[in-house]
């Protein structure tokens, strides 16, 4: 029997880029898309825990679920798809998933917790589509499963994959950027005279670094960024050591 790949996104299940990813999978094994009924762009690793999520089944293997990408992969994961997948695929993002910005993303936190739930999981982004066509990030997705799938990565690792709005050059392996943003909030009045916010203005600014994933899709290469789901900094853990016995003495009852 043909493995299960469980697909999802966060631009909601009627979504072209969701379309081409899973039209791209097919020949790989039994694709399901679970996803959800609308856009979920900018939601992070939200799980929807305060009302029930609603399912609608849209045909055979594609349903579409009133909550959150994390939801979707939960569900797929643990019993709505009737097979445990093999590799979870979040995307085609419409518009790049680089540096910082993962940390906000519907598309790779879908890939995040089809990790944390064990499940080899790679999140597919691409830059400006122009006239909404996948073709380019269609075909990089199945060439990049096909060995994810024949190697594996490394335990509680994902792998997010950017491709840009021009043919790729080629592929690059590399380290997550750092994307800045300035004048983030955007003041207005409204016609009653009260401000109002809108958060994301400014220009993002970028950090000169070549082996970054923000460089190499900026130059026309397809960059495969392995995220590992470990956020602690060993090197501050080994300096923080000291802190120990100092903190823990100012915890300590004094005697009367």
């Amino acid at each position: 029997m043909a493995p299960v790949i469980l697909v999802t996104n966060d631009d909601g299940v009627h979504a072209p880029g969701l379309r081409a990813l899973a039209a791209a999978l097919e020949t790989l094994g039994q694709v399901y898309v679970v996803a959800p009924e609308r856009e979920q762009s900018v939601v992070g690793h939200a799980l929807t825990l305060h009302r029930p999520l609603r399912v609608d089944r849209l045909d055979e293997r594609r349903f579409a679920v009133n909550g959150t990408p994390s939801d979707c992969v939960n569900l797929g994961v643990l019993g709505l798809v009737p097979e445990a997948p093999v590799l979870v695929v979040a995307g085609i993002n419409h518009g790049s998933n680089l540096g910082d910005d993962v940390t906000y993303s519907g598309t790779v936190s879908a890939a995040v917790e089809g990790t944390l739930l064990g499940v080899t999981s790679m999140a597919v982004s691409q830059a400006d589509p122009d006239g909404g066509s996948f073709e380019a990030a269609a075909l990089v997705a199945r060439l990049v499963a096909t060995r994810v799938l024949g190697e594996g990565l490394p335990a509680r690792t994902m792998l997010n994959v950017n491709v840009p709005r021009e043919p790729p050059r080629g592929m690059r392996v590399t380290r997550l950027g750092r994307r800045t943003y300035a004048e983030k909030v955007v003041q207005e009045m409204d016609p009653r005279g009260r401000p109002y916010y809108w958060i994301g203005g400014g220009q993002p600014l970028w950090e000169e670094d070549e082996a970054s994933d923000i460089a190499a899709v900026q130059q026309g290469f397809v960059s495969l960024t392995p995220l590992g789901l470990d956020l602690t900094h060993y090197g501050a853990l080994g300096r923080m050591v000291e802190w120990e016995a100092g903190l823990s003495a100012l915890l300590r009852p004094r005697a009367p």
